[in-house]
């Protein structure tokens, strides 16, 4: 499997970058190679020269932001599952987004 990009984005990237260890450590655990990054929603755009992600998933503080994102880019743009986000999940979290690329093609 190629490796994946996975960019998560809210307000100031702090629940973000938490959620981003949890994720790593489940990929870690079932030996799935992905890059997982975070950043803020002002940063969104120097973010994206960095990372070219197959999958931005979105906070639940930021879900207004999805159509927009989703009508600019071309890779997926998805809001996290409130409940996984908030209990910061990161299994789940990286299955959905797993799944969200794999059902896009990428």
């Amino acid at each position: 499997m190629a490796e994946k990009n996975i960019l998560l984005v809210c307000n100031a990237g702090m629940s973000t970058s938490l959620l981003v260890t949890k994720m790593q450590k489940a990929a870690d655990k079932d030996d799935i190679t992905v890059n997982i990054a975070a950043t803020a929603s002002p940063d969104l755009k120097n973010k994206l020269d960095e990372v070219k992600p197959d999958v931005m998933m979105l906070g639940p503080q930021v879900r207004y932001m999805e159509k927009k994102l989703a009508a600019e880019y071309d890779f997926p743009v998805k809001v996290i599952n409130m409940r996984d986000y908030g209990l910061m999940n990161g299994e789940n979290v990286l299955k959905d987004a797993l799944a969200t690329i794999d059902a896009a093609g990428k």
